[in-house]
């Protein structure tokens, strides 16, 4: 086993599952930047990090190689992550796999729009990287305890609350003052 010391016991819950095995973190975002920075971040932490650049590269290497977890953007040229999110979450073979997405797109109907979608998580960007890590953690956590169907749930019924707090606050359309 790797030397532990001065590591959390976030990032020490991560290092290992079942067999013993880094667990595996794909990262899917066409900027190189942001692939690089959830690499600097989650590979300190224990985790194997797998990096595609575009949807049809992550498809690929989701079949090839399953990750314990998806970091996914949404807006990249070609296939989208909405797509790719589509794709996962309807094929038997990888729709147990936990999607996070990532996204600049940070409005509530957005992630409600994930959630319903059946991702566990969603992160706005910009997002603080020394969060990623133990979110990434907290998230496989959960879904290890057999948390993934009521995180989902939970998520959707926040943002669905928030989202009539927001209509509520709003004057209605057409009305004068």
């Amino acid at each position: 086993m790797p030397e532990l010391r001065g590591r959390t016991s976030e990032a020490v819950s991560a290092l290992t599952v079942g067999s013993g095995s880094k667990r595996t973190v794909l990262v899917v975002d066409d900027d190189a930047s942001v692939r690089l920075l959830c690499r600097i971040h989650l590979e300190p932490a224990g985790f194997r990090v797998v990096e595609a650049s575009d949807g049809d590269e992550a498809l690929e290497l989701v079949r090839s190689d399953p990750p314990d977890l998806i970091l996914l953007d949404i807006l990249m040229p070609g296939v989208s992550g909405w797509q790719v999110a589509a794709d996962l979450l309807n094929d038997r073979s990888t729709d147990h796999i936990p999607l996070v997405f990532v996204s600049a797109l940070t409005q509530r109907r957005e992630r409600l729009r994930a959630f319903r979608l059946g991702a566990v998580g969603y992160l706005p960007k910009p997002f603080d990287p020394n969060e990623l890590a133990p979110t990434v953690t907290a998230l496989l956590d959960q879904i290890d305890r057999g948390d993934r169907s009521a995180l989902v749930a939970d998520n959707i019924e926040k943002l669905q609350a928030e989202l009539g707090r927001t209509a509520k606050l709003r004057p209605a359309e057409g009305q004068s003052r």
